[in-house]
């Protein structure tokens, strides 16, 4: 059996393309035609199809994994700020008219200690998730307001 000769094929090309086509067979040490000849291949198999549904899918599962994990933080966060308000609601005290010039006088000061607060936490870790994910204590009876022990 003869082997058969490969025919040639001009095409006009986008610069952009084509400086691109040009690099990558340059970074491959490969030629030009080599390079084309292969992605014009790969483009017309009946599998290319297959491929990026399968591509595609893959970066679809990934999605799904990340917004799963941001519902369950939300959810954490959500749950943490209620638990603290009802606790702090449920065992705070009234200010007496006396003080409460005086308190509302400290307010910002405690807010700014609470964000460093915070921020140090949050750039140092463990996060509230991590902790929850290891550390999840049994339910309280139902009808008591006490937070578990650290």
């Amino acid at each position: 059996m003869k082997s058969q000769k490969k025919k040639r094929l001009s095409a006009y090309l986008d610069p952009d393309v084509m400086n691109a086509l040009a690099d990558y067979s340059a970074r491959r040490d490969v030629s030009l035609s080599l390079v084309a000849e292969a992605a014009i291949a790969s483009f017309l198999s009946p599998d290319a199809e297959e491929r990026k549904e399968a591509a595609i899918t893959r970066r679809l599962d990934q999605i799904d994994r990340r917004v799963q994990r941001v519902e369950r933080d939300v959810g954490i966060a959500i749950e943490t700020l209620a638990l603290f308000v009802h606790f702090w609601l449920s065992s705070t005290p009234v200010l007496p008219e006396s003080v409460r010039a005086e308190a509302r006088a400290k307010g910002p000061q405690r807010y700014d200690r609470f964000v460093d607060a915070l921020g140090r936490r949050l750039s140092k870790g463990p996060q509230l998730r991590q902790e929850i994910a290891a550390n999840v204590p049994a339910a309280p009876p139902a009808g008591t307001d006490e937070l578990p022990a650290r």
